[in-house]
């Protein structure tokens, strides 16, 4: 990874964002490599003894990353308490002794390398996303709150890691998606700082929506994947700019002129649409998009050359098969309504749970229109396990939807993930 003067996108916006973290940047977090932030890499690398040359390359970024990431690592040193170390980096003997099981503060030995959290929240929510950054945040999250677990589920068509995180240790299980589709990103931050505020209010021991958390962490399990997509994310948020798989996806859309590249690009990086991947209704899914125009690979649309036939909806459907979910959220945007059925199927529970969602989030129950009505996630999850799923569609206006809209979104969003994890705790009979 290299950035210069001259640079945009979402990288120079995650830049920007270390950089005020760390205290060099005070300008606009713009996404542009201007003379602000030139200053501010050449003051940071001044300050950790890098090449003071103003291009953050690899080394800048190693360094950048930690205030990404929430955390550095300390080597212990005569005289140093956890207490002491807490008052220099503005963190808390808590989140120090949290982030590193097993470690007596009576008895540091010097030479030994600690983990030591910064003093402010992980997840940033006014900057575009990336693969990149959804990677460090989930490093951040594991290595704050160590208990939770993260693993792979499979990778992309471009070989990035597909992953998901466990929140909960109870038996009552739920499956949070969101990053389908590639410029819906906003609610990949809307699952990523629920989950980092979970972790913290059952760490702290402080209120939760009104909920126990300690409670609903025990009674259940919240299995969270942000981002099903990044192939896709990387191309609209401006994080891949050349290349082989760039150069095609441009010459795909160079077909699809009415789509906006790379900001109307929902597909894969292949050209498919990934919730139109699956084998419900898959074969009329088909008929109507061909029958709109959408024949082969697309920035919108195409269902692909047969179901499950893209590495991305393959990974989430076979590691849905290989879980006992309660029930399943995949959240889209935009329109702020929450989708419920497949055709005229009715699992147990499922109205009365969407019911409850509604009313938490403030976003209507409704029937997925005709023409996007089959082989979603949620279609094929209803269909096959005839349990309870909804497709949560955030906010209002064209995609990608602005950073304006995330407060509303995440008020909306998050209530509606507490409230599922209520529902899940009480395991209700809501018939």
């Amino acid at each position: 990874m290299l950035l210069k003067y001259g640079d945009t996108g979402s990288l120079t916006e995650l830049l920007q964002l270390a950089l005020s973290r760390a205290g060099y940047y005070t300008g606009n977090i713009d996404g542009i490599f201007a003379e602000k932030t030139l200053s501010a890499v050449r003051a940071f690398q001044r300050a950790f003894f890098l090449k003071e040359d103003g291009i953050a390359g690899e080394k800048t970024f190693e360094k950048a990353a930690r205030f990404i990431k929430g955390y550095y690592t300390r080597e212990i040193k005569k005289g140093d308490t956890l207490w002491n170390i807490a008052i220099m980096t503005g963190s808390t003997l808590s989140s120090i002794i949290r982030a590193n099981p097993g470690i007596d503060p009576d008895k540091l030995t010097v030479g030994d390398r600690i983990t030591v959290p910064f003093p402010f929240d992980i997840v940033p929510t006014d900057i575009s996303y990336s693969s990149y950054l959804t990677g460090l945040i989930l490093d951040g999250l594991t290595v704050r709150y160590p208990f939770i677990s993260r693993f792979s589920i499979g990778k992309s068509a471009m070989g990035k890691e597909l992953e998901v995180i466990r929140l909960g240790t109870g038996k009552e299980t739920l499956f949070a998606n969101a990053g389908f589709h590639s410029n819906e990103w906003l609610n990949i931050p809307l699952v990523l700082k629920f989950a980092e505020e979970y972790l913290k209010a059952f760490s702290e021991d402080t209120a939760f929506y009104s909920l126990d958390a300690a409670e609903l962490y025990s009674q259940t399990s919240l299995f969270i994947a942000p981002l099903i997509n990044p192939d896709g994310l990387d191309l609209v948020t401006g994080a891949l700019t050349s290349g082989e798989y760039f150069e095609r996806a441009k010459a795909i859309s160079e077909n699809y002129p009415f789509v906006p590249f790379p900001e109307g690009w929902k597909a894969n990086i292949n050209g498919t649409d990934l919730n139109l991947q699956f084998p419900a209704g898959w074969e009329r899914a088909r008929e109507i998009k061909f029958k709109e125009g959408f024949t082969g690979p697309s920035p919108i649309e195409y269902v692909g050359t047969a179901p499950l036939s893209e590495p991305e909806a393959r990974a989430a459907a076979e590691y849905t098969e290989n879980n006992d979910f309660s029930f399943i959220l995949a959240f889209h945007s935009q329109g702020s309504i929450i989708y419920w059925k497949y055709l005229d199927l009715l699992p147990p529970d499922s109205l009365r749970i969407g019911e409850l969602l509604s009313e938490a989030s403030g976003y209507p129950l409704e029937l997925t229109p005709e023409s996007s009505s089959y082989a979603g996630y949620k279609d094929w999850f209803i269909s096959k396990f005839n349990k309870p799923g909804y497709t949560v569609e955030t906010g209002i206006g064209r995609n990608p939807l602005p950073l304006s809209q995330f407060d509303d979104i995440y008020k909306a969003g998050g209530a509606l993930l507490a409230e599922a994890l209520r529902i899940a705790s009480e395991k209700q009979t809501l018939t």
